[in-house]
């Protein structure tokens, strides 16, 4: 009889259908695209929304109060629209300072997006790993809290780039982004000294995997680079549990929102699409000074 039972019950369990969730993914640019890819191939099954505040970036020109507020009005628009069960805030300035007055505000979960300093001092060798950022994270006490808790015995460069998101976004709009420029930005996230040189670094923003390939091109020596987005995704998958992949979701199921719109030139189109964006939209909103 217990027999039968449990049989029944897994059957039940076998045949009931599983959901389709909605995940958003939201960014002040397009470094989410790098977090949108990992968390489509761990969710296959769910329907997917990226939202870039492009009206606001660079995010890292708010000031605090002003990036919360910010952050607070564009997600009441989205969450009205696209009815999310889960939000990526795929992006490291708004996590390290917004996830808490998000999870306040709306009773969804929310997956941040911050400096992956832990995994960094589990990996390095020579005791020196670097923080490359957006100058807001680098100031924000959350970065330093993170140093302190999980990389006590490393050296850690923090590297506040100014000019690195902005030079992804102009390469994915397939504008020239030079060599030398990319170098200028990464070349002091590597450090020599007293004999042991950066053999790790984490990139802390997610426009910055983006350019990946040429960075490491570019690098004065190998070195390992950790890129958030695998880590997220698995988070994300774990929360929402098993997803319906039968029948498959379709192209036409992704939606880009962008907030102005003006930089939406014919390539960034086709990279768009290249993730599976094909289907893009403006939800206007300016950003008030």
């Amino acid at each position: 009889m217990q027999v039968d039972l449990l049989a029944g019950t897994a059957y039940a369990a076998l045949a009931m259908p599983q959901r389709q969730p909605t995940i958003l993914v939201f960014d002040s640019g397009l470094g989410g695209l790098t977090v949108l890819d990992s968390t489509v191939r761990a969710c296959p099954g769910a329907r997917i929304v990226y939202a870039a505040d492009d009206a606001g970036f660079p995010y890292g020109r708010l000031g605090e109060g002003e990036l919360v507020a910010r952050v607070l009005a564009v997600m009441e628009r989205l969450v009205a629209r696209s009815h999310p069960d889960l939000v990526v805030i795929a992006c490291n300035t708004a996590s390290t300072l917004v996830l808490p007055a998000l999870r306040a505000r709306f009773s969804i979960p929310f997956v941040g997006t911050v400096p992956a300093i832990k995994p960094a001092a589990g990996l390095t060798k020579t005791g020196q790993i670097t923080v490359l950022a957006t100058p807001g994270t680098v100031a924000r006490d959350y970065t330093r809290g993170l140093i302190d808790t999980y990389a006590g015995g490393c050296t850690v460069s923090l590297v506040g780039s100014t000019a690195l998101a902005g030079l992804a976004e102009a390469a994915l709009k397939g504008e020239p982004v030079a060599d030398a420029a990319i170098l200028a930005e990464i070349a002091p996230c590597f450090v020599e000294a007293g004999g042991a040189h950066t053999d790790v670094i984490t990139l802390s923003c997610t426009h910055y995997p983006l350019l990946l390939e040429r960075m490491k091109r570019l690098a004065p020596w190998p070195v390992g680079w950790i890129d958030p987005a695998p880590a997220i995704a698995r988070r994300v998958a774990g929360l929402l549990g098993p997803v319906a992949t039968t029948p498959p979701v379709s192209a036409g199921d992704a939606l880009a929102l962008f907030t102005d719109g003006s930089g939406l030139t014919g390539p960034l189109r086709i990279a768009l699409a290249g993730y599976g964006l094909a289907d893009v939209a403006i939800e206007p909103m300016p950003l008030v000074n």
